[in-house]
C-alpha cells in the first residue's frame, strides 16, 4: 500500500521531500504534481521501477519516457543541444513543455526511442518537483499519469490513491495542478516541430 504525503505546493516541507527522495532511491514508483498534470516517476537507473510504470500504464517498448530535469545544466548532460536550441530552451524553461532532443551516451539505452537515439526532457515550473530534483541530484524518469483507455491525466490525489494505492510506493498530494499534458516539441530536425499541443503555448515553435 502506498504512502500519501500532503506537501505544500509553494513551500515544500523538507522532511517530506527527503523521505520522498529516499523512496525514489530505493526503487520506488511515485506520483507527483508538475506544472501541467500529475506524473508518475522513478529513479533514472532503476529498470524494475520503469517496468512497473510500463505495466501500470500498459506501455510498450516504443514509449518515450521523459527525463524531468531541474534546469538546463541537467539537460546538457543527457541531450545534445546546439546554441540556437539552447536559447529557445532558456526562454521556455521552466514551463509546461517537453522537448525531444538527440540523446548523449549518458542516457540508458532502454530509455531511448528504439529507432532514433532521442530522449524527451523537461524542466517543470513547480516548487515540489524542483525540491525533489534538488535533493535527488539527478533527473526523475517520468510519464504523465494517464491510465490505459483514458485520454486525460488523473488530477485528484485522493482518486489516484483510491485507484492505484496498491501499484505505487508514494503519492504526493500537491493540490490541483492542472489536467493538461505538456506541449511536445521535436528539436531533432532542422526546425522545431510541435508534435503534441498541451498546456504550453505552441505558437513560438510554429513556422
Amino acid at each position: 500500500m502506498s504512502q500519501f504525503f500532503q506537501i505544500h505546493p509553494e513551500t515544500p516541507q523538507k522532511r517530506l521531500i527527503n523521505q520522498a527522495v529516499e523512496i525514489l532511491r530505493r526503487g520506488g514508483v511515485i506520483v507527483y504534481p508538475t506544472d501541467s498534470a500529475y506524473a508518475v516517476g522513478c529513479h533514472l537507473g532503476d529498470k524494475n521501477a520503469a517496468d512497473r510504470i510500463k505495466r501500470l500504464r500498459r506501455l510498450d517498448d516504443k514509449h518515450n519516457f521523459t527525463l524531468v530535469c531541474r534546469d538546463l545544466s541537467d539537460i546538457g548532460v543527457y541531450a545534445k543541444v546546439d546554441n540556437t536550441q539552447y536559447r529557445l530552451l532558456k526562454n521556455f524553461t521552466p514551463g509546461p513543455y517537453t522537448f525531444i532532443l538527440d540523446a548523449t551516451t549518458e542516457v540508458p539505452r532502454r530509455l531511448l526511442h528504439p529507432k532514433r537515439r532521442t530522449i524527451g526532457v523537461r524542466v517543470p515550473d513547480n516548487a515540489i518537483v524542483q525540491a525533489l530534483l534538488a535533493e535527488l541530484g539527478e533527473p526523475i524518469m517520468s510519464s504523465t499519469l494517464i491510465l490505459p483507455g483514458e485520454t486525460d491525466p488523473l488530477t485528484d490525489p485522493y482518486d489516484i490513491r483510491e485507484t492505484l494505492e496498491h501499484e505505487l510506493d508514494l503519492i504526493i498530494d500537491g493540490g490541483f495542478c492542472g489536467m493538461d499534458a505538456t506541449t511536445v516539441v521535436d528539436f531533432t530536425g532542422e526546425a522545431p516541430v510541435v508534435v503534441r499541443v498541451g498546456k504550453g503555448d505552441p505558437a513560438p515553435f510554429e513556422g
